[in-house]
């Protein structure tokens, strides 16, 4: 309302100032030319007559030449407008003097721009990650599928190979899986189905439905945790338990270590999992959470970099925090915080915990 009452009051004040310029301007022509004897005396009649005539003629050039700087802005920022209709995100308008209401559009059409811009850059970005992940797996089990059909292979070559397709398949399956997923929590704003469920007894049970592969490798548990009562949808919390896990169990050297623990704080439920592996530099710390980013080759392994995205996302919904600290060989600890309030704090940290 005191935006439109600024406009109001600033246009009123422009019509203002066109009559009054072109009421002085006329009553200066009529004198100029009285003075120079191009005119006699007017008569009170013709004078009544001629200056409103003078005036219109007067205001009309005055409101010409203002008008058009005034309103220049505003054909820019129609012109940058089309431009945005055709496709063009790096279109940005610069500011020009006037009204601060026509300065604060144009800030935010920039604004807008810049966030169009990077959506499309995203969305580039995830077309091609995507088809580059579908179409290595696929190309390994074209390949591999090949080999088959040659006659000549011993049982243990073909045992090897059909392995491989086994792996790349599962691979498929997970990456498909996890890309419905977040798609699904990213079209997501609400936790549904909310229901209270020991937390601590669903970590556990996620460790049991991956003891296979914490055992393969000989991994040592190290286990803290509280009994922890929490209302949210557990199916959703899951997911996170199961990719951290995971995770945890990917990177860590043979009979390596793997501490977890989960207890309460005084208005979050805190969760932590810390390995021993690999680690990781600033650089993939800061994109860790990021669709198919898998950082260097020592942890593109196995994996197709949607896990931690969605881990992110539904700790998000949550209303709860993530944070990752890690140093190169010397492992990552993942720390989640879920508030018990229920109030959204959402976000992600990386580096110190905070």
């Amino acid at each position: 309302m005191r935006r439109i009452r600024s406009i109001t009051f600033a246009a009123a004040l422009a019509v203002f100032l066109i009559l009054l310029f072109s009421g002085l301007f006329s009553s200066l022509v009529i004198y100029a030319c009285y003075r120079l004897r191009i005119i006699s005396r007017p008569h009170p009649t013709a004078l009544l007559i001629l200056l409103p005539i003078v005036s219109l003629a007067a205001g009309t050039i005055i409101a010409i030449i203002f008008g058009k700087r005034l309103l220049n802005p505003a054909r820019k920022l129609i012109a940058g407008m089309k431009k945005v209709s055709k496709g063009d995100f790096t279109v940005q308008v610069e500011e020009a003097g006037g009204p601060e209401e026509l300065n604060e559009l144009i800030r935010s059409f920039n604004k807008m721009t810049q966030e169009l811009g990077g959506i499309e850059l995203f969305r580039k970005d995830f077309i091609n990650d995507f088809s580059h992940e579908f179409k290595t797996p696929i190309a390994s089990i074209r390949g591999f599928a090949r080999q088959l059909q040659n006659d000549s292979l011993t049982a243990e070559q073909r045992k090897e190979y059909t392995g491989i397709i086994i792996e790349e398949s599962e691979r498929l399956s997970a990456m498909a899986t996890n890309i419905l997923l977040l798609t699904q929590f990213e079209n997501q704003t609400i936790v549904s189905d909310a229901s209270e469920f020991s937390l601590d007894e669903q970590i556990r049970s996620c460790l049991l439905l991956q003891q296979n592969q914490w055992e393969r490798k000989g991994i040592e548990l190290e286990l803290e945790l509280e009994p922890v009562v929490y209302k949210g949808n557990r199916e959703m919390l899951s997911h996170v338990w199961q990719n951290l896990i995971s995770n945890a169990v990917k990177f860590s050297p043979e009979g390596g270590k793997i501490q977890i623990k989960c207890y309460n704080e005084v208005s979050h439920v805190k969760f932590s999992i810390a390995d021993n592996g690999c680690g990781m530099d600033d650089e993939t710390m800061s994109h860790i959470f990021d669709k198919f980013y898998q950082g260097d080759s020592a942890r593109a392994t196995a994996g197709n970099g949607l896990g931690l995205s969605l881990v992110w996302r539904i700790v998000n919904l949550c209303g709860g925090s993530i944070a990752v600290k890690s140093q190169l060989g010397r492992g990552s600890t993942f720390i989640v915080r879920l508030p018990v309030n229920r109030e959204k704090e959402g976000g992600r940290e990386n580096g110190l915990e905070k």
